[in-house]
């Protein structure tokens, strides 16, 4: 059977400790900020005030911390000698949901910190983790066989949300066409290049591990998972991998490949709060976002689209162009919500329909999906493109060899 690695309630309990103690400390720096900032007295007098506020508080603030302190290592102490006693249990759907959504938000400082509760990047089979050789392979797949499918979730999700409503694509192309669905389990609040160099990584040991010859392999990813399968296809050939060879077609599913106005609000959130020096220390409560979120707000594929930048800054989008991967046919499916083609589209609730096709005002920036490969979805959300029947068969006429004519989607 598949190796389980369940994840330990000690450690999903001392973890959440951790992540605890460390609001907390980061709560008393923001209200120490806003009393010093209040306190200190008007500008217009030179703030008079700053220095003995900042002597008279000092103490006050420094005894929180170490109780804060010292109250976490004792948790940290008792949970560790606690965790025999506690036991392992399979993970349930609830919990990983939880996780995976702490991971989006804060993935980036768990992993940071070493958290038990930071998601280590597998390849996961009906929920349990695979191991990559391959006998272990061969005993943990219901099919074997010599097309592979690699589905990449969005951020903040995880492997089982692939499940929705009672439908899979990966089980679906599994029954219709015959397909080995295996699923990505990752940290969506690490850098999403961090993400694509790992995938690549991975998809090269799984490759060479794989129990039958690869006639196709073929990427999926939903949401962010369709910039981080862009980004291990730019890793994968600067490495050299083999399983570059091996990928025919790539889809990505409501895709933010230009970003997500969500992620560009908060960004104006930041920008807002930082005009008053009372509200300037609740910055950081805009700036608690993981590098993964405001990579979304422009789309940041490679080290180059973020080295050297302030992520929480105000400024235009700097991104160097990164085609669609050579020698791959490349497919990307929009939703809106809107119910017909008059006037312009709303996006999803969450990524533009220009951002989903690859469209920007910039033509270097625009990404060549050819006009065969680019559909929309009416009158659908973007959870809704994980089980939309129209959207499942606008996958399977592209993954088809006959080509089944989608309902309900037109190509742009």
């Amino acid at each position: 059977m598949a190796s389980k690695k369940t994840r330990n309630d000690g450690d999903d309990l001392r973890g959440a400790s951790r992540l605890a103690v460390e609001a907390t400390k980061s709560v008393t720096d923001l209200v120490e900020a806003m009393h010093h900032a209040i306190g200190g007295g008007p500008d217009l007098l030179g703030r008079p005030l700053a220095v003995p506020v900042r002597l008279m508080t000092a103490p006050v603030y420094g005894s929180i911390r170490a109780i804060t302190k010292l109250v976490g290592v004792t948790l940290d102490v008792a949970l560790a000698q606690l965790q025999p006693l506690l036991g392992e249990r399979t993970p349930g759907p609830e919990r990983e949901a939880v996780i995976a959504a702490l991971n989006g938000v804060l993935g980036d400082y768990l992993a940071k910190t070493g958290n038990p509760l930071a998601i280590e990047m597998r390849l996961h089979h009906e929920g349990h983790p695979l191991t990559l050789d391959e006998a272990s392979l061969r005993e943990s797949l219901s099919r074997v066989g010599g097309k592979l499918l690699v589905l990449v979730h969005g951020s903040s999700m995880n492997d089982l949300q692939w499940l929705r409503r009672g439908h899979d694509h990966g089980a679906a192309l599994a029954r219709d066409l015959g397909y080995t669905p295996v699923y990505l389990h990752y940290n969506s609040g690490l850098h999403i290049s961090a993400n694509g160099r790992s995938l690549a990584d991975l998809l090269e040991r799984a490759v060479l591990a794989w129990p039958a010859p690869i006639d196709e392999l073929v990427l999926l990813g939903h949401s962010m998972g369709g910039l981080v399968s862009r980004s291990a296809c730019y890793y994968g050939e600067v490495a050299n991998h083999v399983w570059r060879s091996k990928l025919r077609k790539m889809i990505c599913l409501g895709s933010p490949h230009h970003g997500a106005p969500l992620e560009r609000g908060g960004n104006w959130v930041d920008v807002l709060l930082g005009i008053s020096r009372y509200s300037e220390a609740l910055t950081r409560l805009g700036q608690i976002r993981s590098c993964g979120v405001t990579d979304m707000r422009f789309g940041n594929v490679v080290d180059e689209h973020w080295e050297g930048v302030d992520r929480f800054a105000f400024g235009k989008d700097t991104r160097t162009p990164l085609p669609l991967p050579e020698g791959v046919a490349c497919y990307a499916v929009a939703a809106t919500t809107g119910l017909d083609a008059g006037g312009k589209l709303p996006g999803d609730g969450l990524v533009p329909v220009d951002s989903a096709l690859g469209r920007h005002i910039k033509p270097e920036l625009t990404l060549a999906f050819p006009e065969a490969h680019r559909s929309i979805a009416y009158g659908t959300g973007h959870l809704d493109l994980l089980d939309r029947p129209e959207v499942y068969r606008t996958i399977a006429s592209w993954l088809a060899s006959e080509p089944i004519t989608p309902a309900g989607t037109i190509s742009t």
